[in-house]
C-alpha cells in the first residue's frame, strides 16, 4: 500500500495505491485539473490508472474537478449518505463565472451504502472501510486503511481543537475514529498528525488547546511566521493565522477571549 501526498491546490488530496488499484482522496477547486495531471506526473504516477474518486465531502475546494475526473474513465464513489449534498457547490460555481466547472453528472456516479465500502475497496487490494464523521457537515465520511491505520479525514476538525467540541458531532466522530486506534491522521487542509510519536493521540491529549494557543502567541511575540509556527506546534497555517489575528488586534485578550473571537467553538 502506499500513500501519496498531491499538493496542486488549497486541498490536500490523496493517491491510495492498492495491489490492484488506487483510488483519489479528494479533488481540488474548479480549474484545477491540469495541475492535478501535473502533480501526478511530478510523483511518476497517470491519471489512467486511477481507479475510483471518493470524495470526503461535496464543498466546492473537495469536488471542484469531480466530474473531470470521471469524463477521464475514473469512477466516481458517493455514499448513500451523500446523495443529498452532491450538488451543493454547483450553486457556489455558478456565481464563479470565470471558473471552468463540469456539474456531477449523477448517472455515472456509483452509489454505495458505508457498508459496502469495504469489500469495494478489496476489489483494489486496499483493506479499509469508509465511515461517517459528521461535525464539519453532514456528509463528511473518511477513509480507515487497516494495515496503515491512518485516517484520511478531509475536513473533520483538527484534534487538537476536541476538548471544544465534547456533546458535538464533531467530538462524537472522533470518538469513533480514536477507538480504531489511528497512529497517522491526513487532513484536507492541516499538517498530518502522527498519533504514535504522541501528537494528539487521544482526547486527553488532544491539546490543552489553551496551552496551544498561548504557545501560538509567544511565537508570534518571537517574530515566528505561521509556517515556522506550524513546524513548531503541529498546529495548521490557518488556525495559527486566526489565533495571531485576533492576538495582534486585540491587546490584553484573553486565551477565551482569542478563542470566542474566532468562534472556534461554533465550527
Amino acid at each position: 500500500m502506499m500513500i501519496t501526498e498531491l499538493k496542486y491546490s488549497n486541498t490536500n488530496t490523496f493517491l491510495v495505491e492498492g495491489s490492484s488499484g488506487s483510488l483519489l482522496f479528494d479533488t481540488g477547486w474548479a480549474g484545477t485539473f491540469p495541475l492535478l495531471c501535473k502533480a501526478l506526473g511530478q510523483k511518476g504516477k497517470r491519471l489512467q490508472d486511477i481507479s475510483m474518486l471518493v470524495i470526503s465531502h461535496f464543498h466546492p475546494d473537495h469536488c471542484g474537478i469531480a466530474q473531470n475526473i470521471a469524463d477521464a474513465g475514473i469512477q466516481l464513489i458517493a455514499a448513500d449518505i451523500q446523495l443529498p449534498f452532491m450538488h451543493n457547490a454547483d450553486k457556489v460555481f455558478a456565481k464563479e463565472k470565470r471558473t471552468d466547472f463540469t456539474p456531477i453528472d449523477d448517472s455515472g456516479v456509483k452509489v454505495i451504502t458505508l457498508c459496502e465500502s469495504r469489500p469495494l475497496l478489496k476489489t483494489l487490494g486496499i483493506d479499509g472501510e469508509l465511515i461517517s464523521t459528521k461535525g464539519h457537515s453532514d456528509d463528511s465520511i473518511t477513509l480507515w486503511l487497516d494495515k496503515e491505520r491512518t485516517l484520511l479525514v478531509g475536513d473533520l476538525n483538527p484534534l487538537y481543537e476536541l476538548e471544544l467540541h465534547k456533546g458535538t458531532d464533531i467530538y462524537e466522530s472522533w470518538q469513533r475514529l480514536l477507538a480504531l486506534k489511528p497512529k497517522t491522521v491526513l487532513y484536507g487542509h492541516a499538517r498530518p498528525a502522527i498519533l504514535d510519536r504522541g501528537l494528539f493521540s487521544k482526547p486527553s491529549a488532544a491539546g490543552d488547546i489553551y496551552s496551544l494557543v498561548k504557545k501560538i502567541a509567544r511565537l508570534v511575540d518571537k517574530g515566528c511566521t505561521p509556517e515556522q509556527i506550524a513546524d513548531k506546534t503541529g498546529a495548521d497555517t490557518q488556525f495559527i493565522t486566526d489565533v495571531t489575528r485576533m492576538y495582534v488586534t486585540h491587546p490584553g485578550v484573553s486565551v477565551q477571549g482569542i478563542l470566542d473571537r474566532i468562534e472556534i467553538k461554533g465550527k
